[in-house]
C-alpha cells in the first residue's frame, strides 16, 4: 500500500477513495488574520509565488485523484512528468484567477470549476487540503464533498506555537528553555530571565510560520529596543508569544506521522536540513539518527499524536525537532497539522528514491528578467535531469513558481522545485549546486 493510499484509509477508512487536493500552502496566512503580531515581524508572504506551490500536489495524486490549480500546467512540464509516469491524476483549475489570492479562493468564484467539482460527488470523494481554514470549510460546503481532515477551528488551535510549547510541559517531552507569554506585561520578565541564563533569545509569534513572525534578540539592549516597540500596546494588550533559549544545533530535523480518524498514530518520515556555508540548501533523506534519537523521536510521534487526538485532530502532521551538539533531541519545537513540503515528496520517493539512493529537495531561488518555458529550463539542466528510476538527477516537481510573479516590468523572483536523486547524499548536493549554477545562468542570459 502506497503513501496515498495508506493516508486515504487513514482519513476516510476506504484506501481506495477519491482525493480532491486542494494544495492551499501557508494556510496560516488565515488562520493568523486578526492574531497579535510582533513590531516588524508580522507574517509577510510571497504572494503570487507561494499561492503556485499548488502544482506540487499534481506528483501526489493517485489515477483516480483530482488537483485543482490556479492555472493550466505548463504543456511541456506536464509531458515531461507523464513520461516519468510520474503525474497519475486529473488536473482541474479556477477560471477566474488571481496572484494574490489561494487556490481556494479562486475556486470559490470560479463557477466553471466548482461544477467540475461538484460532478465528483460519488460518495467516495474528499477534499484533501494542505490545511484547513474557513475558506477551505466553504469549499466543500459549495461543491458538497466533505472535507477528510478536521475542523478549520481545531487545525488553527493546534498549530499555534502556544499549543505546542504548553504540549510539551504538559508530557515531558524535552523542553527548550522558555515560557510563554499571554500579555504584554509578561514578556519583560520572560526575556530578561532567559537572557540571564546566558546566550540568545527567541521571540515568536504563536501563529507565526517558516521564520516569519519571529525575532531573535542577542543581548539585553535588544531586548530593550524591542519592548519600548511592543510596550507601547499597553501591559494587559494580547501578546500571544513564546520567549525561548537559542539551542545551537547539529541537525534540523522534520518528521511526519498520521492521526487516524480512530486515533491510530502512524510514523512516516523524518528529513533533515542541509547546510552549506550557512546557507539552507535543502533537506535531505533518507536520515540515520543515532538509534537513542530515532527511539526518543518515535516516542514523541505516539506522545504528540495522542494529546491532538485529543484536541479532535486527525490528519497529517509535521513535527519540527533538532539534535543539539550534546546529543539531545528536542523532539517538538513546532508542530504543523497539515500537510508540509515533505508530504509532496512522499510519492517521489516510493516511485523513484529506492533504498541505497539519496535525495535533496531543493528550493532554488532565481531572478529571471523574463518568462521562461519548462523547455528552456530542461535544456538549461542538459543531462541532469531526472529521466527515470536508477538514475541520477533533478526532478522538477515545481515548475510555475519561477514565472509566478512576473508583472512584464524588469526582473522578479522565481523558484525552481526540485529533488536531486543520486547515490549518495554528497552527490546529490552537488547535483543541486550544478542545477542551480545552469538555472542562474539560463536567468543570466535572459536579463542579457
Amino acid at each position: 500500500m502506497n503513501f496515498l493510499e495508506r493516508l486515504k484509509r487513514d482519513l476516510t477508512g476506504d484506501s481506495g477513495a477519491r482525493f480532491v487536493l486542494v494544495n492551499n500552502f501557508e494556510v496560516e496566512r488565515a488562520w493568523a488574520a486578526g492574531e497579535p503580531k510582533l513590531p516588524g515581524a508580522g507574517i509577510a508572504f510571497a504572494g503570487a509565488t507561494v499561492n503556485r506551490m499548488e502544482e506540487m500536489g499534481v506528483l501526489l495524486a493517485g489515477e483516480d485523484d483530482a488537483v485543482v490549480l490556479k492555472a493550466p500546467m505548463d504543456p511541456q512540464f506536464a509531458a515531461y512528468l507523464s513520461s516519468l509516469g510520474a503525474a497519475a491524476g486529473r488536473t482541474v483549475w479556477a477560471e477566474n484567477s488571481e496572484p494574490e489570492r489561494t487556490v481556494t479562493e479562486d475556486a470559490l468564484v470560479s463557477p466553471r470549476l466548482l461544477d467540475e467539482l461538484r460532478a465528483l460527488n460519488d460518495g467516495r470523494t474528499y477534499l484533501m487540503p494542505l490545511g484547513i481554514s474557513a475558506a477551505e470549510e466553504a469549499l466543500a460546503e459549495a461543491t458538497g464533498l466533505p472535507l477528510a481532515g478536521a475542523p478549520a477551528r481545531v487545525c488553527k488551535a493546534v498549530n499555534g506555537k502556544i499549543f505546542s510549547r504548553e504540549l510539551v510541559d504538559a508530557t515531558g517531552l524535552t523542553a527548550v528553555p522558555g515560557q510563554i507569554c499571554r500579555t504584554v506585561g509578561e514578556l519583560r520578565g520572560a526575556l530578561f530571565g532567559q537572557l540571564a541564563g546566558g546566550g540568545r533569545v527567541v521571540v515568536k509569534e504563536s501563529l507565526g510560520v517558516s521564520g516569519r513572525g519571529m525575532v531573535v534578540v542577542e543581548d539585553e539592549r535588544g531586548a530593550a529596543r524591542l519592548l519600548r516597540l511592543i510596550e507601547r500596546r499597553g501591559e494587559q494588550a494580547a501578546a500571544d508569544l513564546v520567549v525561548e533559549s537559542w539551542i545551537e544545533r547539529t541537525q534540523d530535523l522534520n518528521y511526519q506521522f498520521v492521526i487516524s480518524r480512530d486515533g491510530a498514530v502512524r510514523f512516516e518520515t523524518v528529513k533533515a536540513a542541509v547546510l552549506r556555508g550557512g546557507v539552507h540548501q535543502g533537506h535531505r533523506f533518507p536520515v540515520e539518527l543515532p538509534g537513542a534519537a530515532m527511539d526518543r523521536l518515535l516516542e514523541a510521534v505516539e506522545t504528540i499524536g495522542k494529546a491532538l487526538y485529543a484536541e479532535g485532530y486527525f490528519g497529517m502532521v509535521g513535527v519540527d525537532a533538532m539534535l543539539a551538539p550534546d546529543g539531545t533531541l528536542y523532539p517538538c519545537l513546532e508542530i504543523n497539522a497539515r500537510f508540509n513540503m515533505s508530504t509532496y515528496q512522499n510519492r517521489i520517493a516510493e516511485r523513484f528514491i529506492p533504498e541505497g539512493r539519496h535525495a535533496i529537495a531543493a528550493t532554488i531561488g532565481l531572478r529571471p528578467a523574463r518568462t521562461h518555458t519548462f523547455g528552456e529550463v530542461a535544456e538549461a539542466l542538459g543531462e541532469l535531469v531526472f529521466d527515470g528510476p536508477g538514475r541520477d538527477g533533478v526532478l522538477v516537481n515545481n515548475f510555475a513558481t519561477l514565472n509566478a510573479a512576473a508583472s512584464g516590468e524588469g526582473d522578479f523572483h522565481g523558484r525552481i522545485y526540485a529533488i536531486c536523486i543520486a547515490g549518495s547524499a554528497e552527490a546529490a548536493l552537488g547535483l543541486r549546486q550544478e542545477a542551480e549554477r545552469r538555472l542562474r545562468a539560463l536567468t543570466e542570459v535572459g536579463a542579457a
